[in-house]
């Protein structure tokens, strides 16, 4: 495991953002712990990081895209800080196209053959970055890879990878690897 991965699994921890309890997620599933992306979404010094590891994973995978995109709202902070990393612009997808306006489900400019990769905060499914792929492609993108800070391990890269390149950052079960050696450590 690499020395950066190795930060950001530490982060989770020392950031508090694996929880345990009873809790639904966005999937409609129930689990007994969440992942919660967003404490180190909003942090600087960890947002750089994943920022740094999804573009080296993508690099090392010889992944080229044009743009980066992320759907609302987790991904978001996570797109923009990749788009800064490699000053490739970013694109944000809606969940659902604007009421007003000029009606778009898209934020930001996607050309027809632009390649995209796709960035997603947490993975249970898939469903919901998938239906982002889906929006980049009917506007013509098309999906270079799809890059996750965690996989919960429940189907996603499955699902994902009979279309898509899948690069998580992270699985669930080394998070709970780590936990694990860091409990007996205490």
């Amino acid at each position: 495991m690499g020395e950066l991965k190795e930060r950001l699994i530490e982060m989770f921890f020392s950031e508090e953002a694996v929880l345990f309890g009873h809790f639904v997620l966005t999937s409609g599933k129930e689990s007994d712990y969440y992942i919660n992306v967003k404490k180190l979404s909003t942090n600087p010094e960890a947002l750089k990081l994943i920022a740094r590891l999804m573009r080296e994973t993508a690099e090392g995978r010889g992944i080229d895209f044009d743009r980066v995109a992320g759907p609302e709202l987790g991904a978001v902070p996570i797109a923009t800080a990749l788009a800064l990393e490699t000053g490739k612009p970013l694109v944000i997808v809606r969940k659902k196209p604007k009421g007003h306006g000029t009606g778009s489900q898209i934020e930001g400019e996607v050309k027809p053959g632009e390649r995209i990769l796709l960035i997603e905060d947490v993975t249970t499914t898939g469903g919901s970055v998938l239906r982002a792929a889906e929006v980049l492609e009917k506007a013509g993108a098309k999906i270079a890879a799809i890059s996750v800070v965690v996989d919960r391990e429940e189907g996603a890269e499955e699902r994902i990878g009979e279309e898509y390149t899948f690069l998580p950052l992270v699985r669930v079960s080394e998070l709970f690897e780590r936990r694990d050696v860091r409990s007996t450590e205490q």
